[in-house]
């Protein structure tokens, strides 16, 4: 069947069954507004021109348009399906829309929407579209945009392998039932922005090149959330149960997202396995490109109910989050770390030892005037105030999982946001000052052991100079004989200590000095002879040394500690 010019069914109402299997529309091809009471068959169907179906009802079981090849623009928006809709291997070379399309149960218990391998070649609508039945888009291409902005799947939604060229727009869309994407590729930005899934227990796996975005979107049930994507926005997401958020190759923005059960965020070492055993394809991305994931902001999450596991959070903002110290860290969780080296910022030398650094922390120093290079400049805005809380909340939450090591360093880090507040007196910031370049806050032994070792030196050289007598003090005896005999006292007394002179530096002094500095070292005395000087050295010394003793033994408790 051919028709050679325009054909126009518009309001027309077909009463019976309609056939146009594999009739050819050279012209426009009109049915607007028709009313097609029985079953209508479009099967293999050619439409050169534009076919318009605006408005139509199809109130009978079925509704076939297979194999359907459609080369200009294909208009579905307002129409009605009552019972099945099948589009599978259709083709759609130019603009399809369905916006505001229906497709209800029919009393035959159909009511499915089917485009099963079904090609759109470019543009592609089904705004404000209402599937009541099954609708299934299992191997669909859309070479172009797709878009299903607040359509609405009243039951299972299928994208089964379904090819996106473009992007994909399912915002402010309701999902009722199940949702399949298993396979699904998207080749540009996949749109779930304020969508609802009432009860989907998964979605995924997935790849998509460029983004996923469910910023203010809602989860009713327990779902899991498989992704092969660039990168995953969820800002002010709302999970209303457990869930699981397994990823690829991504970056998180989980900003403000919102969970009151637990939620884990993990990245996934191999490539996702289908329900069928086949691995999900990764032809988006280049073999070079890190299949690792990153966490770029946690800012205002309650993190109580938070798992991360094996996340790169060394661009991740932590200013905000509430509960941190709640959090959970499995696996190889990384953080950022400190410049470094020795940098030569006019004088003395800058040198800053290896721990674990907040990327806001890099954002903070880098901004500083006279910053030493190393330090990265961002877009975090925080300070010394709003950081320490932020290495409090970490360092509790490392201890919790007996990770000592680990809490050590964010202990330093909330040390040196402390040395570097506006709001604390300045007598404790010297006091942290003192603490921080004696001992790095008793978590550099290496620092504490310099300290001692100097201060043994200089004691020793004091005590050769000026803390040792001259030669050892000699007793003396003194008594007197009574006349005519009787009873014979003597008083014994010793010289004092005299002070030096001549060679004072000469090994038997040397091993004397180190005798008493060494007892200094342990709180004992040595029980040699010193001048008045050298008894206020050892004192000094007794006081000093120990202390410097003890912090270099905090430091490696804290750093072997489990």
């Amino acid at each position: 069947m051919t028709f050679e010019g325009q054909a126009w069914f518009n309001s027309a109402t077909f009463e019976r069954d309609a056939r146009f299997n594999s009739a050819t529309f050279k012209g426009p091809a009109g049915f607007e507004g028709a009313t097609f009471a029985g079953n209508v068959w479009f099967e293999s169907a050619i439409f050169e021109g534009d076919a318009l179906f605006e408005s139509a009802t199809f109130e009978g079981d079925k509704a076939l348009f297979d194999r359907a090849t459609f080369k200009s623009h294909a208009g579905f928006s307002q129409t009605t399906f009552r019972g099945q809709a099948e589009f599978s291997q259709a083709t759609f070379k130019d603009s399809a829309l369905f916006d505001e399309a229906t497709f209800k149960v029919g009393s035959a218990g159909f009511g499915s929407a089917t485009f099963e391998a079904a090609t759109f070649e470019n543009r592609a609508e089904f705004g404000l579209t209402t599937f009541e039945g099954i609708a299934l888009f299992n191997s669909a291409t859309f070479e172009g945009d797709a878009g299903f902005l607040m359509a609405i799947f009243m039951d299972i939604a299928g994208f089964l392998s379904a090819t996106f060229e473009g992007d994909v727009l399912f915002m402010d869309a309701t999902f009722k039932g199940n949702t399949w994407f298993d396979s699904a590729t998207c080749k540009g930005d996949a749109w779930f922005k304020s969508t609802t899934f009432e009860a989907a227990d998964q979605l995924g796996p997935m790849a998509c090149a460029g983004r996923v975005v469910l910023s203010g979107t809602t989860f009713g049930g327990p779902v899991t959330l498989s992704f092969a994507v660039r990168r995953l926005e969820c800002r002010r997401t709302r999970w209303s149960s457990t869930a699981e958020i397994r990823l690829r190759y991504a970056t998180v923005d989980f900003a403000h997202a919102v969970f009151e059960y637990p939620l884990t965020i993990a990245a996934e070492p191999d490539p996702f396995v289908l329900n069928d055993g086949r691995q999900l394809a990764e032809d988006l991305f280049p073999g070079a490109y890190d299949p690792g994931v990153r966490m770029a902001s946690l800012r205002g999450v309650d993190a109580a109910h938070l798992v991360l596991a094996d996340l790169d959070l060394r661009q991740c903002l932590f200013t905000g989050t509430v509960h941190l110290d709640q959090i959970r860290l499995e696996g190889a969780c990384t953080f950022n770390t400190a410049p470094p080296a020795v940098h030569w910022r006019r004088w003395p030398p800058v040198r800053f030892t290896e721990r674990r650094v907040l990327a806001e922390e890099h954002h903070w120093r880098a901004s500083q005037p006279g910053a030493v290079q190393g330090w990265v400049l961002g877009t975090g805005r925080a300070g010394p105030l709003q950081l320490a809380p932020v290495y409090r909340a970490l360092r509790k939450a490392f201890e919790d999982g007996k990770h000592e090591p680990g809490a050590a360093d964010f202990y330093y880090g909330e040390m040196e946001m402390r040395r570097h507040a506006d709001d604390i007196p300045r007598s404790e910031r010297g006091l942290l000052t003192a603490y921080w370049a004696l001992s790095g806050y008793g978590l550099r032994a290496s620092r504490a052991l310099a300290w001692l070792g100097t201060a043994m030196l200089l004691t020793i050289i004091l005590l050769m100079a000026f803390g040792l007598a001259q030669d050892t003090p000699k007793q003396t005896a003194t008594g007197t004989v009574p006349a005519g005999g009787g009873k014979v006292t003597f008083e014994i007394d010793k010289d004092d200590p005299q002070n030096p002179t001549g060679n004072r530096f000469t090994s038997k002094r040397f091993e004397k000095a180190l005798n008493v500095t060494l007892n200094s070292v342990v709180f004992r005395s040595s029980g040699q002879d010193l001048t008045t000087a050298g008894t206020y050295i050892e004192m000094t010394s007794r006081l000093t040394e120990p202390v410097l003793l003890g912090l270099a033994v905090l430091a490696i408790r804290n750093r072997v500690k489990r």
